[in-house]
């Protein structure tokens, strides 16, 4: 079996792009200007991120139609205007949330225009979110997919499904064949994936936070030593311990099972 990669070398996606893939797959309209992102929002994403629920009871009890919100975010702090959203900015956890409530699994066809039977293949869609902990804490995205008749291996999956048309029921003339992979195997094949970039990154972060973490520990110590409070000292030793202790975490925010003509894959320029 083929367990050939395309684009062998992950790498999390830019705000940029996930700002666009999320408010396009909500049908936002989105466009970008110099760093600058404006997004006109639906009245259903109004709904969700502005937190006007009293402007659209008053509009509907009105029987007016009622404008959602344009959001401008500027990518580069140093700009004057709009909304600077980064990873670990309020609205991005916003985003998050609203993502593991709304979009954790999703099962979608190709859409294709043919008029002879036209085989559709079984891909496996993983979007994580890896957080490393420590003195400070940084996310980043990776967004991976697995063909479950092949084994190939596409990162950026979610950056190449922007340029593909996607529905919930299949188009006619074409049909699907059953995955030869497992979801479970597909998903421990992605896991190692992650795992090993995880290994991969420079973690000059942990060392300086156990540097840090061991001075914070020295200082309590000191200001314990002449008392008895045990107990606080304990509750001290454990704050600064939950704190600065480099943690790496990394979970599925959504994916899915999506049917792909084999051309899909030609898009995909080989590294």
């Amino acid at each position: 079996m083929n367990s050939g990669k395309l684009n062998s070398n992950p790498s999390a996606l830019s705000m940029e792009q996930f700002l666009t893939i999320f408010f396009k797959g909500n049908l936002c309209n989105v466009s970008s200007d110099n760093n600058l992102l404006t997004v006109q929002l639906t009245k259903k994403m109004d709904l969700a991120l502005m937190n006007r629920p009293f402007y659209w009871q008053y509009i509907e009890a009105m029987g007016n139609v009622g404008q959602p919100m344009e959001l401008h975010f500027k990518l580069d702090p140093t700009m004057d205007k709009g909304e600077w959203i980064h990873f670990g900015s309020p609205r991005f956890q916003q985003i998050c949330t609203l993502l593991k409530k709304t979009s954790k699994f999703t099962q979608l066809y190709e859409i294709v225009n043919v008029n002879k039977n036209t085989m559709l293949q079984p891909w496996l869609l993983t979007n994580f979110c890896i957080t490393y902990e420590g003195k400070q804490i940084k996310e980043e995205l990776l967004s991976i997919g697995l063909n479950l008749i092949n084994g190939t291996i596409i990162f950026d999956m979610m950056e190449l499904l922007r340029k593909t048309n996607l529905q919930q029921v299949i188009s006619n003339q074409c049909y699907t064949i059953s995955p030869l992979i497992k979801l479970s195997s597909a998903y421990a094949r992605i896991e190692k994936i992650i795992q090993k970039h995880i290994l991969n990154q420079d973690h000059q972060w942990a060392i300086e936070s156990l540097q840090l973490l061991k001075e914070e520990l020295d200082m309590i110590e000191h200001f314990f030593q002449d008392t008895d409070h045990k107990e606080e000292l304990d509750k001290e030793k454990t704050d600064t311990l939950s704190r600065l202790q480099p943690k790496i975490k990394y979970s599925v925010w959504n994916g899915g099972l999506l049917y792909l003509t084999e051309d899909f894959i030609q898009n995909v320029e080989v590294s």
